[in-house]
């Protein structure tokens, strides 16, 4: 309800995942306060239920016993006596606050929870909103919300409280829960009788069920198999819880006349009683309702000067309220004035602004025509950047083949200037070697003629002179 530590609860409850719903809901409560713009006080109490014993967190002085009186103004509600309201004007004062009572609340360390709750408390928050009725006079609304969180039921083995103070922690927060899931049951059943006063849990939690208010309940429970037990046993609470039926009233609006007639009635009672029992004349009261009497007069004294107070703050200032409204009425006539060429002005300015409309008029068919046509513009855009995009493409696939075809010219060239050169050196190779052949046959020829030459000779030196005259050469 409170969070995992108290340091951290002076950070915004925006920023912090770790804090409970009483930060929580305070801050959101003086964030909607503030945006009301009304007169608002704020009074809380932090009541710790310890052993069935009651305790102020917030008191500082622990002598003080707190008692449970039924109120006898208001049926199905509790008067808890000794149990100091601490007005609050800001979110830190509360975070201040609740760090103090988490101080003082019953914790200790268990085989189950490492910071258990050996205690149950209620959170109290009590709020004074002050607002104007429609004929001036100040209205009072009055709200208060009841945070309670209470301790888990325990089983005794598995969290190891067998012996000891832990083992009576846990038999009486057992107790008034087993307690709390009668008086649910006996709400939910409708039976006649219903026993809130078989523990102390169920008269505080009174009005809460089955009373005048609304009421939410939060479950906890563990997803572990082990917990099973726990909780079902929670839940069969939480179901149960459900059925009830409450019979919420909408806070009644009182004038401030009102609740100071009330309280001086309360006060002339009271102090007639006080007599009547000085006096020994009339009835005698216990000393448990005289004590609870006085100490409701003193918290409507203290009331009481308040109002007194605030009656005087509101009486200068409807001295200061008239000394305006004098101001006012003298310059009533000039705004009179000021009005009348207002009005002139009016009867101008809607004649300029028919002639506005009808120029908003043409405007606004223009506006629709170059839409339409905008927008016929852009369909025939989007088809010529579309045949743009394909010429782009067949251009960019025509480049491609260009270089292509470039570079196999290239190699082409390349290729018949290397066969362009093979050829000349090979007509200088034949050149050379006809020159060499044409050489060799002419010294061959050379040769020949001699040899012939010589074969003649001597044909002619064998042969007769007369088969040589016969020979031609």
């Amino acid at each position: 309800m409170v969070g995992t530590e108290c340091a951290e609860l002076k950070s915004s409850w925006e920023d912090d995942s770790d804090i409970g719903i009483i930060p929580r809901a305070l801050s959101h409560l003086f964030d909607e306060l503030r945006m009301l713009e009304m007169e608002f006080s704020m009074r809380i109490s932090y009541l710790e239920l310890y052993n069935e014993e009651l305790c102020d967190l917030l008191s500082s002085d622990d002598s003080v016993k707190i008692r449970i009186f039924d109120d006898s103004t208001k049926k199905g509600s509790v008067i808890i006596q000794g149990l100091e309201e601490i007005p609050v004007h800001s979110k830190d004062d509360v975070y201040k606050l609740l760090e103090k009572g988490k101080e003082r609340r019953k914790t200790a360390t268990t085989l189950m929870n490492a910071q258990s709750s050996r205690s149950h408390t209620v959170f109290s928050i009590l709020v004074h909103i002050r607002e104007n009725g429609i004929d001036g006079e100040e209205m009072l609304k009055i709200g208060k919300l009841n945070l309670v969180d209470l301790a888990g039921s325990e089983n005794v083995t598995k969290a190891g409280n067998e012996k000891g103070i832990r083992a009576r922690e846990t038999v009486n927060i057992n107790q008034s829960l087993l307690t709390l899931g009668r008086v649910i049951t006996a709400l939910v059943e409708r039976t006649p009788h219903i026993p809130y006063r078989e523990s102390k849990l169920t008269r505080l939690l009174q009005e809460s069920l089955g009373g005048r208010t609304k009421t939410s309940i939060i479950a906890t429970i563990s997803p572990g198999h082990k917990d099973i037990e726990e909780t079902l046993s929670t839940l069969e609470y939480a179901h149960r819880a459900k059925n009830i039926q409450n019979k919420p009233e909408v806070n009644q609006k009182l004038t401030k006349k009102t609740v100071l007639k009330e309280y001086t009635e309360e006060i002339d009672k009271l102090k007639r009683d006080l007599i009547a029992a000085r006096d020994k004349n009339g009835i005698y009261l216990a000393e448990d309702t005289y004590n609870e009497m006085t100490l409701k007069m003193d918290s409507q004294n203290r009331e009481l000067n308040e109002k007194m107070l605030l009656l005087k703050a509101l009486k200068d200032e409807l001295q200061n309220k008239e000394r305006i409204f004098t101001e006012v009425s003298l310059n009533l006539v000039e705004k009179t004035e000021e009005l009348k060429r207002a009005e002139q002005n009016l009867n101008q300015t809607q004649g300029a602004l028919q002639l506005t409309k009808r120029i908003l008029n043409n405007t606004k068919r223009r506006y629709k025509e170059k839409k339409v046509l905008l927008q016929s513009h852009m369909k025939t855009e989007e088809v010529l950047t579309n045949q743009a995009l394909e010429i782009l493409d067949v251009a960019d696939i025509a480049t491609k083949d260009t270089h292509q075809l470039h570079s196999t010219i290239e190699r082409r060239k390349d290729v018949d200037v290397k066969i362009q050169t093979a050829c000349e050196r090979f007509a200088e190779r034949m050149h050379d070697n006809f020159e060499l052949m044409d050489s060799s046959l002419s010294t061959l020829k050379e040769k020949q003629d001699s040899c012939t030459k010589m074969l003649l000779e001597e044909f002619g030196k064998i042969i007769p002179f007369k088969c040589t005259k016969n020979f031609k050469y």
